[in-house]
């Protein structure tokens, strides 16, 4: 039939158009090429229709992933080409390699220019799939649709001796700190820095030194552990004067841990559970108290002193929980609560309520807890009301509280002090001349309120005395870059020096004279801890 119409369009054309093929009552032939699975048609159609129903007179199925050009609701015309294109698409994955990069991390553990290798770089793999169009059997270019890391990439790490002299510092106890992910400590001078640990694998989860400085706890993440979910081990140095090796404990995936003030060899940590997505973890907000043989790190008594329970509002990220200088109190910390473990039946008890600050799903906030001397007190960061038409939750007011172990009062001390202020007590020292004791508090005050939590953001360390009056800015100088915060304050026994961070290095600032050293040169220092 189809070949007929072809025939007779032919001898229509040959003859004279208007007098031999056609009438006056007749409407004009329709001609059109269908062009589809490898053939090319001639149609003719007497009344205009759409290229749809074109393709359904000729049985045309258009696929899923097909296209027709032109559309299939576009009106047929007189000489119009009908295209269709079959379309198929493929998915193809393939391995690549990950390259493993060099690091250069300064070592003050070396000499000048010293060159050595601490860890072999290793590859990584990683799958990378991508989508093949195929249109009538022809393939297009490949569209890149997922990447996934299947063996992490592990850098080269080279130590090479830091440059540079520092002028010496006389050293009040003991001063520990991170240095690259290695533990070191210093006792007497800034000249006696020493690594305690060569692996450069502390996770920095975990850093508390006894109150006497001679014995360390720390978690760490060795590259050779290969238990699934894994998060870290915990270790511990039993005297940071010697040259002991570390020796790991029995705790694993631990997400905080200190040594319990009052207890001889006797720790108190709680747990987690690894987790795929991020923050990386999931909280059991449970608390152990453990004592341990110091010469072998076997466990003597373990008690499992507060059960796992949901840590109240995003509790995932986890309780953390802060001991009194006598070991005869426990602060801890939720999103929005601060409060007391009740020592005699695991009840917490909620001393300090302020508004939960919520600026993204995957993150939680802490607040940081420091004791008075006398375990009177407890100074803390609150999160503050709103100051417009801001959610409460999104509030960027943080001050600077104290309150007490009963909750009887709560004043902000300083207002708006961002964040990160981390205020800590200083120890109590004596005032010359009379029978009083005095003591500082030490923060930080964020330069810029609005963005206290900005990864950016700036801090100036501030001193003030113990009642919160004459506060003042003594690091860094004026007109030069800010602290960034999170960082750990840390102060001297006898309450002259505060140990900060400064862009990546150790410093001490003795508060009285404001005279500023620096005690590190390799830019990799953090968690300083100080004690007598």
């Amino acid at each position: 039939m189809h070949l007929l119409r072809h025939w007779l369009l032919l001898v229509c054309t040959a003859a004279l158009l208007l007098t031999a093929c056609t009438t006056e009552n007749e409407e004009p032939s329709i001609l059109v090429t269908l062009i589809a699975d490898g053939r090319e048609l001639t149609l003719e159609y007497q009344a205009p229709v759409t290229v749809g129903e074109v393709l359904r007179d000729w049985d045309i199925v258009k696929g899923e992933l097909d296209r027709v050009e032109p559309p299939e609701f576009t009106q047929i015309s007189n000489g119009m080409r009908i295209t269709v294109v079959r379309v198929v698409e493929e998915r193809e994955c393939e391995e690549e390699v990950i390259a493993h990069k060099q690091r250069i991390v300064q070592n003050e553990g070396l000499q000048a220019g010293e060159r050595v290798l601490s860890q072999a770089g290793q590859n990584g793999v990683e799958e990378v799939c991508y989508r093949v169009s195929i249109e009538d059997g022809v393939r297009r270019d490949r569209v890149e649709v997922s990447r996934v890391e299947l063996v992490a990439p592990q850098d080269e790490v080279i130590f090479v001796g830091a440059t540079g002299e520092l002028d010496p510092v006389p050293i009040t106890g003991t001063l520990a700190y991170i240095g690259n992910n290695n533990a070191w400590v210093m006792r007497g001078s800034s000249t006696t820095k020493r690594a305690l640990t060569s692996a450069s694998d502390l996770d920095q989860r975990v850093f508390s030194l006894s109150a006497d400085g001679r014995q360390l706890l720390f978690t760490r993440r060795p590259v050779d552990n290969t238990r699934e979910n894994f998060l870290n081990e915990l270790w511990f140095i039993n005297d940071t004067t010697s040259d002991n090796e570390p020796l790991q404990l029995v705790p694993e995936d631990v997400l905080s841990a200190q040594w319990v003030p009052g207890k001889t060899n006797t720790i108190s940590y709680s747990t987690g559970e690894a987790r795929p997505v991020t923050p990386g973890w999931r909280a059991f907000n449970d608390l152990w108290i453990m004592q341990l043989d110091p010469s072998s790190g076997s466990t003597l008594d373990i008690e499992e002193f507060l059960e796992p329970s949901t840590g109240g509002l995003y509790g995932w990220w986890g309780t953390t929980y802060e001991w009194s200088p006598q070991g005869d109190a426990l602060a801890w910390v939720q999103a929005d609560s601060i409060g007391l473990v009740n020592l005699e039946n695991g009840d917490l008890e909620s001393i300090l309520n302020f508004p939960l600050f919520n600026p993204r799903a995957d993150w939680s906030w802490r607040a940081t807890i420091s004791w008075s001397d006398d375990a009177s007190l407890l100074l803390t960061t609150v999160h503050g009301a709103p100051v417009g038409n801001e959610p409460a939750e999104f509030s960027p007011v943080f001050n600077v509280a104290v309150t007490d172990q009963e909750g009887n009062f709560t004043v902000d001390i300083f207002d708006n002090a961002g964040i990160w202020a981390a205020p800590q007590f200083s120890p109590l020292f004596d005032v010359p001349g009379t029978e009083f004791k005095a003591g500082y508090i030490a923060y930080l005050q964020a330069r810029d309120i609005a963005n206290s939590i900005n990864s950016q953001a700036e801090y100036d360390l501030m001193v003030a005395d113990r009642d919160g009056s004459n506060a003042r800015s003594v690091f860094p100088p004026e007109g030069q870059p800010g602290l960034n915060a999170p960082q750990d304050l840390a102060w001297s026994p006898d309450a002259r020096q505060v140990a900060f961070i400064y862009q990546g290095n150790l410093w001490i600032i003795d508060v009285e004279s404001e005279v500023a050293h620096q005690l590190t040169l390799d830019g990799g220092a953090s968690k300083p801890i100080w004690t007598r």
